[in-house]
């Protein structure tokens, strides 16, 4: 694995918190140490541990994923704006598993310009549109999310790292016009390149526009 992102991160639980280092590829796998433990998943809400799981009385599992915490990670975002260029924001991430009640909630701080942009919702795709959309009409994310080439399934898809990117299949991506026929986007599902992070971001980044894909346009305003 090269390349790997590094997110400063704390860990929270009944025992006390930990500061930790998060390890990602932007893609599907996420891995961290935490109490000498190494655990590895493909989305914050999977991570088991490496070696089995270890005594009760140190985590709390469920169905062999951490559970029953507060993870936490701060990563930085390009933010383009019109007329200024690019520039670069915070962004802090909590994510609560809660037990016994099976619940999860993403809370997403965008901090730019000396201004806090908060979302808490299930997965990062409504949590980063409201983002979007809360923005000043003259900047926009510039992420995966927010790509021209990257769609969702409409079967569903994950808290994160279920964002399919088809940068290797541009000219059929342009034609998608919904979720079936010739041009749907169950038709040319087997095309993608590769599953990403919604934060993630590559050299072949677009801007999306209205019209592209089976999901629809990021909702940014003004640049349409």
């Amino acid at each position: 694995m090269s390349g790997l992102l590094r997110w400063p991160g704390r860990y929270t639980d009944r025992h006390g918190a930990q500061d930790i280092v998060f390890e990602s590829d932007g893609r599907e796998l996420i891995r961290t140490t935490i109490r000498g433990v190494r655990f590895e998943g493909g989305t914050m809400d999977t991570l088991g541990a490496l070696d089995g799981e270890p005594p009760e009385q140190m985590f709390t599992f469920r169905d062999g994923d951490l559970w029953s915490c507060l993870l936490e990670w701060g990563l930085t975002m390009p933010v383009e704006v019109e007329g200024q260029g690019e520039r670069i924001a915070t962004v802090h991430c909590a994510l609560r598993l809660w037990y016994p009640v099976e619940t999860e909630d993403l809370t997403v701080t965008l901090r730019l310009d000396g201004r806090e942009y908060r979302a808490t919702h299930p997965d990062f795709e409504d949590a980063l549109h409201e983002i979007g959309a809360a923005l000043p009409r003259h900047a926009r994310l510039k992420a995966c999310i927010s790509c021209a080439w990257s769609d969702y399934s409409p079967a569903g898809h994950s808290m994160m790292t279920g964002l399919a990117c088809f940068r290797d299949a541009k000219d059929v991506y342009r034609r998608c016009d919904g979720k079936r026929g010739p041009h749907g986007i169950f038709t040319i599902w087997p095309l993608h390149t590769e599953f990403v992070q919604e934060t993630w971001l590559c050299e072949q980044f677009e801007h999306r526009t209205s019209d592209r894909g089976y999901r629809g346009p990021f909702p940014f305003r003004g640049w349409d």
